[in-house]
Order: C-alpha cells, then structure tokens, then sequence
C-alpha cells in the first residue's frame, strides 16, 4: 500500500485541532504551540512532496500518470427501485496544476500560525478554526472525487465565517455575513452541476455513475446524460454556472465586493491565509474542472474570459489608487493580480497557462508577505490610514527591507518572482489577444503608481512626532513570519525553472487536451 501522504497533509491540522481542543483554555502559549507545531511538521512533508514528485508525469485526466493516488470506496448506497447504486469514493491525487497550490497552502497555513501569535481573545476558539481552515484547503487541492471537492469546499465557508466574525474588526459580523452569502451562493452551483455530471458520468470500470472528475473529462460521457453534447445549450448553462461559482472566490468583477471588506476586517493572520489561498481556489476550480470538462466553452468564451481578465487587473489597480486604508489598498490589488490569472489561462496556450499557475503560486506569497507587513505596522499604531504616516524608514529599517522587497515583487520588478508569472501571462496572452493584452498592460503602470506613492505616503519624508516612541522595528517572530516569503520571492526571480518545471508538462497536456476535446465536440454536433 503506498504510503498515505496527501491524507496526512490533509488530515494533521484535525489532529492538531483536537490536541487543542483538548488542551486547557488558559494555556494559550501550548495551544499557540500545537498550531505551529502541526503546520510546521504539514509544511515538512510537503517538502518530501517536492522531492518525491515527477514532473514528467502529465496527470490532469489520467490516473495512470497522477501521483500519490489513494483511492478507495467510502460510501456506498445500494441500489433501490427508484434509484441505482451510489458509490462516493475518497480519491486524493496531484499532478503539475495542484502540487504548487499544496506546497502553498502548507507554506501559508505556518506563516499565518505564526502571525497568529498576537492573538489574545479566545485563543483556543481561534486555534481550532484555523486549524479546520487549513484541513478544507488542503482538501481542497487533493481531492479528485467530485462529491469530496465540494465537502472541503464548503468545510473552508465555516471556520471562515467565525474567524472574520469573532476575530475581526468593528464591521466583522457585516463582512463575515457578506462573505459566507456570497460563497454560499457560488457553492450551490456548484453543487447543481456537479450533480448534474454525477448521472451525466459512467464510470467505465463499474459501468455506474461516479463522482470521479477524471471519468468526468472522458469524451465519451459528452455524449449521454443531461450535460451531453446534444444538449450543448444546458452544457453552456452548467459552463456559467461553474464559472460564476468560481469567480465569486477569485473574485472576478463584479463578484468582488465581499472581498474588500473580508480583508479589512479580518484578523491580519486570516488576511494572510485568504489572499494567499483562498482566492487560488476559484483559479484553480476553473482549471480542474470547468475546462477540462466542458473544454468546448473553454475555447467559446476564450475572449470573455480575457475581457475579464483586463477588467479586473484595470479596475482593481484603480480602485487601489484611490485607497488610504493600507490593507484596503491591498485588498483592491490582490483583483487586479488575480485579474494577469484569468488572462493567463484565457490563453489556452502553454505560455499563458504556465504564467497564470505560477502567478497563483507567486501571487499566494507577495500578498501573504504585503498583509503582514499592514499587520506589523497596525499592531503597533492601530491605525492604518496612509496620510498618517510618513518617515518610517527612519524609524523601522529591517521593516522597511521587507516592504521594498514586496512592494517590488507587486510591481513586477525583474528578479523578483512576479516578473517571471506576469512576463509568461503576456506571452501567452499576446498569442491569443494582441489587443485585449496590450490593454492589460496598462495594470503594470498603474501597479506601479499606487505602491510607489504608497511607499512615500509612509516611508519617506518626516515621522510624525506621536509615532516617536511606538514603531519600535520587527520582532524576531515576524522576521519569522516574513523572511521565508522574502527569500522564496528573491529565489523564484533569480531562478523560477525549479518552479515551472513541476507545472510545465502538466498544463501543456490540460491546453492540448481541451483543444482537442473542443474539436472533437464540434465535429460531433456538425455530424448530427
């Protein structure tokens, strides 16, 4: 039996979430501890992932080339009158397209434990959610059974909605109800269509319906069921369906209002974990399962796509722009980021699917990194306002270090790792759209404009004489929490092929795949 490794990348925050809750109340540091401890020892073998995977392996609609596999039987109703067998099955895997987004989760899910360290109301409370948090997004990423996906899907909207509701700012009820209805409304989407591929999908080994995504993308199932090709205008409804659901989690515009408001009044730990993790699950749900399964609007609805790609990467700069809450200006650029995605994949070449992937990943530790620096400073100011600063450079130079080299890596500045994902998305878009990516380039001037004047609105000039004594520099726990972002951005500049090399083989199968699945969809509607 092979050993079990996606499940314990899975399953260990529940372990450590039972450890705590079975530890006192009143011994925060221990229970700080055990959530450390238990990411730590996740983001370890998440590092013997990276060692043992094969990047050779094209995976995406394969079993026979995805990797880790643990499959068994985990549900089982017998067939009625009424109804035929149903099995569910617990089926982990990873290829090219989600081993990235593992080693991300693992990586942020112990940067945000650590910068959890500041919380001091209702720690235990606090420590279980995120813990659950993390076993969701992990799921997430792991899971090849349709039916399991969408239980860690919807397992993440719980621990979410408490930990922006408990924890937050002053407005936090308001932004955790605006955030749990928004995605709720997303999940139950998703729940018709997947359900509505369950009696579309044979399993060709047992000849019953599945859950399985990869029997899902088989071509033969585009031929029978409710979502057949025949029936191309339900299969073009269930395409916008999922696209909707995905795209209130991105978020694309005009889905995006919940997440301003998420991110301000979230714990700054949570700010950290939603825009480093949270927002790659409705990228990478588009990726997994919209286009391989309905590849023929993939290619349809290429140029929407694209279209809102530059929408949000223009809108989401301007709207930063016009921001003097820190974190809100923050916010509004992790949509315009989010925005060089969708025009990556809106490519369909390999260029562009690989820049996009990488921007996730890429994008999942610039932001990380620029949400705890807005926590360091509101931590010891209480504030975030940018005009209220000003000379903090003077003040606190190790923590201006870390800005600079954020705030650069945001801009796209060459070697920095966002250069690299941003310069391969305008490749492989330029291929498909001259126009539509020429547009989009303007998001790298206007990115520049608001963190440049962001950066001198609070770093330069004279520090106001109330901060005198109150910005002391970063403490050894943050340096902590920033440093490994810090040198993981600087290496994947210098060097990103370590990277791209995990993801290349696999998405340039999942681009040939949906081409040539889309053609053939459209050779068998013609011979009708």
């Amino acid at each position: 039996m092979q050993f079990p490794i996606l499940s314990i990348l899975t399953f260990l925050p529940i372990v450590g979430m039972i450890i705590v809750l079975l530890v006192n109340k009143e011994r925060t540091r221990l229970i700080r501890g055990v959530a450390v401890v238990t990411t730590g020892v996740q983001v370890a073998f998440a590092v013997a992932l990276i060692a043992l995977f094969r990047s050779s392996l094209p995976g995406i609609n394969e079993q026979s080339s995805m990797q880790f596999v643990e499959r068994f039987a985990w549900i089982t109703i017998p067939q009625t009158a009424w109804f035929g067998e149903i099995q569910i099955e617990y089926f982990l895997a990873i290829d090219g397209l989600s081993m990235p987004m593992v080693v991300l989760t693992a990586l942020i899910s112990f940067i945000a434990a650590v910068a959890s360290f500041s919380i001091d109301k209702s720690v235990k409370g606090y420590f279980a959610m995120f813990l659950l948090l993390d076993t969701g997004m992990m799921g997430v990423f792991c899971a090849i059974d349709m039916f399991l996906f969408y239980i860690f899907w919807e397992l993440m909207l719980l621990p979410m909605y408490f930990l922006i509701g408990i924890w937050g700012g002053p407005r936090r009820e308001y932004a955790a109800i605006k955030f749990f209805l928004y995605t709720l409304a997303g999940s139950v989407l998703l729940l018709l269509v997947m359900i509505g591929l369950y009696f579309t999908t044979i399993d060709p080994a047992t000849g019953a319906h599945t859950f399985n995504m990869l029997a899902m993308m088989r071509p033969e199932n585009m031929q029978s069921g409710i979502f057949s090709v025949v029936g191309s205008t339900i299969r073009m409804w269930a395409y916008i369906a999922l696209f909707i659901a995905f795209a209130i989690k991105v978020p694309v515009f005009p889905f995006h209002t919940w997440l301003p408001d998420a991110h301000v009044e979230a714990p700054t730990a949570i700010s950290v974990i939603l825009a480093g993790v949270l927002l790659k699950m409705g990228t990478y749900g588009m990726l997994r399962i919209s286009f391989p399964i309905f590849p023929e609007f993939a290619v349809f609805f290429q140029k929407p796509l694209m279209i809102f790609g530059f929408v949000n990467i223009v809108y989401g700069a301007l709207c930063a722009m016009a921001q003097k809450d820190f974190k809100k200006l923050i916010a509004y650029s992790s949509i315009s980021h989010m925005g060089y995605v969708i025009l990556g994949m809106a490519a369909l070449n390999v260029q562009g699917m690989t820049g996009a992937v990488f921007q996730m990943f890429n994008h999942g530790t610039i932001t990380a990194m620029l949400f705890l620096l807005v926590g360091v400073l509101y931590d010891r100011a209480h504030t975030r306002g940018l005009d209220e600063f000003g000379g903090v450079y003077n003040k606190m130079p190790v923590y201006a270090f870390f800005t600079v080299v954020a705030f650069f890596a945001a801009i796209g500045l060459p070697s920095l790792s966002g250069f690299v994902s941003e310069a391969f998305v305008f490749l492989g878009a330029f291929q498909t759209d001259k126009f539509w990516t020429i547009l989009s380039t303007l998001g790298i001037v206007l990115g520049a404009g608001y963190m440049l004047w962001t950066f001198q609105r609070v770093f330069m000039g004279t520090l106001p004489s109330r901060w005198e004594n109150v910005l002391p520099d970063v403490t050894p726990r943050e340096i902590v929490s920033l440093a490994p972002l810090a040198a993981i951005i600087v290496f994947l500049g210098v060097w990103p092929s370590p990277a791209l090399n995990f993801m290349t083989t696999s998405l340039d199968h999942l681009v040939r795949f949906v081409k040539t699945s889309a053609e053939a969809s459209q050779a068998l509607l013609m011979g009708m």
